[in-house]
């Protein structure tokens, strides 16, 4: 099994010499001078340091070990509580948090690099961090000044954990049916009660303290969705000083015994008459939960590029190493009996459908960052306004793209290593399993797809469709370089595919409300793989520039892999876009008796 290595070359190359990250950050006058090339550097050598060191080589024990639930008191393997307190001590709990309290105020291009490291070092100890990082995003936004000052200095510093608390037992999509009370009591708290399940990091020992988000309605709450509300609910209450006071009436019941991340915690949350604190106005939870919704579902996307990264490194060093049989040309290493199987047109394929499909995540969770950043901190209303639209689009996308290439990248890694890959010790298995998860949690996939085609394409006519076509239409016109025509090109056919896939469903839902769902999960993965096309040709740009000077042939392979990626996987387009244009017909010719 290859020990986990943190790709910074990679990075390095997508953050500084594709999208030119120091010029973006220091256009953006909301960060205030934060950050710069110099400053990131050194935090992306000190993550890739505690990512490959301290927390990947707990990877394997805390799957074997898992979170354990004794009486309500909830156990992490050996071994985690004290990488998490050597991760909080660095400061990357806190890593984009607002600097007013105790926050880094890192922009998220820097930020998703270092998520995609943890992911890839280790799934399961990732997740205790990226739900505190959710909390404090919706707190910071919503909740009032005392509550701010009272719980982000330590969400940030690691001292206390944070969890969102959104599901029940009879409910997971459809929050508008939560039953989770919440009553208030004279002194302007809330008596929260409910149970809530699949609820990360829910109860751990990593902290002194965890700090629940909990969706619940008020007696008198409009019915659906308009009338659920946010409470910050404390597993220990927080006395005027800042100092721990009683526990709270919060419990967990028990722990779920998962497929994977089986080193995070998934708990069953019990509130009886739990005092709760108001965060936002009443009735509009779900839009406090919201502002945080953009930056979960893409870290949890970020889980697919991690897992995906890690299983390729195994298996590229076990290909190298592992033989069996000829090269189909003749022998490549005769002094040995038979040739490396890298050699293998179909372990090739493999390989490089893992690599271009890792490396266009990488590039898009970046350009998605960027976006987020830019939204956030830029000062032209307009460019905001573009950031904004973008995000808006390409969210559902990224969650769900990345984690659904990332499970087929593993599955590939499983694949190469033979049997190897179906036992424990090489760790693929492992990987299989933890990246299932992503496809499901945060949003189903299903439910992405819906929320592209549905809510953000066919709701507004295409608005923010166009934002995104208008820009890789404007990057096709400005680099019609013979060079770059391989590229290119591909990509301009595959966005005017796009084009029409995207008003033929328009259209078609205006008669027909079941196209939009018909056509959403192949809709979306044209999306990706278009969206993917853009990337490649950006990287391809960056790397032509600099192929005087390629030492170590990495340039070279940039644009090799952008090739294959090119030549072998853009065409799935052409089938995903039959499909949606077969319509909504074939899924409703039988009726529910006849399944």
């Amino acid at each position: 099994m290859a020990d986990y290595k943190a790709p910074l070359r990679d990075i390095r190359f997508v953050l500084n010499e594709v999208f030119e990250a120091d010029k973006l950050w220091q256009s953006l006058p909301g960060l205030n001078g934060a950050i710069d090339a110099e400053t990131a550097e050194a935090m992306l050598e000190e993550a890739g340091k505690i990512t490959s060191q301290v927390i990947a080589p707990l990877n394997r024990s805390g799957d074997e070990e898992g979170a354990q639930w004794n009486e309500g008191v909830v156990t992490t393997p050996a071994g985690f509580k004290q990488a998490y307190t050597t991760y909080a001590e660095g400061g990357w709990v806190g890593l984009g948090g607002n600097p007013e309290f105790g926050g880094l105020g890192m922009p998220k291009t820097l930020g998703v690099q270092v998520e995609e490291m943890v992911y890839g070092a280790n799934n399961s100890f990732a997740l205790y961090p990226a739900l505190t990082a959710g909390c404090c995003l919706a707190l910071d936004a919503h909740g009032s000044e005392e509550l701010k000052q009272a719980y982000l200095p330590n969400l940030y510093s690691g001292t206390w954990a944070g969890t969102m608390c959104l599901t029940e037992p009879h409910c997971g999509t459809d929050l508008g049916i939560i039953r989770t009370k919440a009553v208030p009591q004279a002194d302007g708290s809330y008596a929260v009660t409910g149970t809530k399940i699949f609820i990360t990091g829910g109860e751990h020992d990593l902290t002194d303290n965890i700090i629940h988000l909990v969706l619940a309605k008020l007696p008198d709450a409009p019915a659906g969705p308009k009338g659920i509300s946010l409470f910050l609910v404390p597993k220990i209450l927080v006395n005027e000083d800042g100092s721990l006071g009683e526990r709270n009436s919060v419990s967990c019941g028990s722990i779920e015994h998962k497929m994977g991340i089986k080193a995070s915690a998934t708990c069953v949350m019990n509130f009886d008459g739990a005092q709760g604190y108001l965060i936002g106005e009443v009735n509009k939870g779900l839009n406090a939960m919201f502002t945080m919704m953009n930056y979960e579902r893409l870290s949890i996307g970020i889980q697919g590029i991690g897992c995906g990264e890690a299983s390729y490194q195994t298996a590229v060093a076990y290909a190298r190493e592992r033989i069996q049989s000829r090269s189909p040309t003749g022998a490549i290493a005769p002094e040995q009996a038979a040739d490396p199987i890298i050699v293998h047109p179909d372990v090739r394929r493999m390989l490089l459908t893992m690599k271009a499909m890792t490396e266009g995540s990488r590039a898009f969770s970046t350009y998605v960052g960027s976006q987020l950043d830019i939204s956030k901190f830029a000062d032209d209303p307009q460019i905001k306004k573009k950031g904004e639209d973008l995000v808006a689009l390409l969210t559902p996308v990224a969650k769900a793209f990345f984690t659904d290439i990332g499970l087929e990248s593993c599955v590939h890694g499983q694949q190469v290593l033979g049997g190897h890959g179906y036992v424990r010790e090489w760790g693929q298995e492992q990987l299989v399993r933890d990246a299932r998860i992503g496809q499901i949690y945060e949003g189903t996939n299903g439910i992405q797809a819906l929320d592209l085609m549905g809510r953000k394409t066919v709701a507004n006519g295409g608005a923010f469709f166009n934002v995104f076509a208008h820009e890789v239409r404007e990057f096709i016109a400005a680099n019609q370089d013979k060079n770059l025509a391989e590229f290119v090109q591909p990509l301009e056919k595959a966005l005017t595919n796009l084009e029409e896939l995207t008003a033929l469903v328009i259209d078609r839902s205006k008669t027909n409300p079941n196209e939009i769902g018909a056509a959403s999960v192949e809709y979306l993965h044209v999306f990706g793989y278009t969206v993917y096309g853009y990337m490649w040709a950006r990287m391809a740009k960056a790397a032509l520039a600099r192929l005087d000077g390629d030492s170590d042939g990495f340039y070279a392979a940039k644009l090799g892999t952008g090739r294959f990626f090119i030549k072998r996987l853009l065409p799935r387009i052409h089938s995903l876009s039959e499909a949606v244009r077969a319509g909504s017909e074939p899924l409703f010719e039988l009726d529910a008796a006849q399944f």
